[in-house]
């Protein structure tokens, strides 16, 4: 092989090479940011199991919130209308956030309960994020709960 064919094949190996590397640490990074979105009752079957990290989807459970005066902890109970999941978060939540709202919580499984490092609460009447929305509606039709908004039974005659 003459001189200038190795040097263009150790050129097109070194692009090569360099272009799988960049690409495994792309994907690397994708994959350590990547948090999966369940409701309480997959959390319970097991399904959150392998990822360590995990968002929580549901309802905030009417009656659950506490909070001790002069704490920045918040205990409350997401609810997906099969089953309840407690959760611990430490710091602000959002002004929106309330019992029987939609919540969205970021973190890990520690002691049979969900630690949060993030909460988003819906920001208007009408919004749910749509993995939420579509297991509740699961949920709704798994238990012949009218969806919300969904017009009642006795309405729709």
């Amino acid at each position: 092989m003459n001189p200038i064919r190795r040097r263009r094949l150790l050129w097109v190996l070194a692009l090569v090479a360099a272009s799988g590397i960049a690409m495994t640490l792309v994907a690397m990074a994708l994959q350590r940011n990547v948090a999966y979105l369940y409701t309480p009752s997959e959390v319970l079957r097991g399904e959150a199991g392998e990822h360590a990290r995990f968002r929580l989807g549901g309802m905030v459970a009417a009656n659950s919130f506490k909070r001790d005066s002069g704490s920045l902890e918040a205990q409350f109970r997401v609810t997906d209308g099969d089953a309840e999941m407690p959760v611990v978060y430490t710091g602000i939540l959002p002004d929106l956030f309330r019992e029987k709202q939609a919540v969205v919580a970021t973190g890990r499984m520690q002691d049979g309960r969900f630690v949060a490092e993030e909460i988003l609460a819906k920001h208007d009447e009408t919004y749910m994020p749509k993995e939420v929305a579509d297991k509740m509606g699961t949920a709704h039709k798994k238990h012949d709960v009218p969806a919300p908004g969904a017009p009642a039974a006795a309405e729709a005659r």
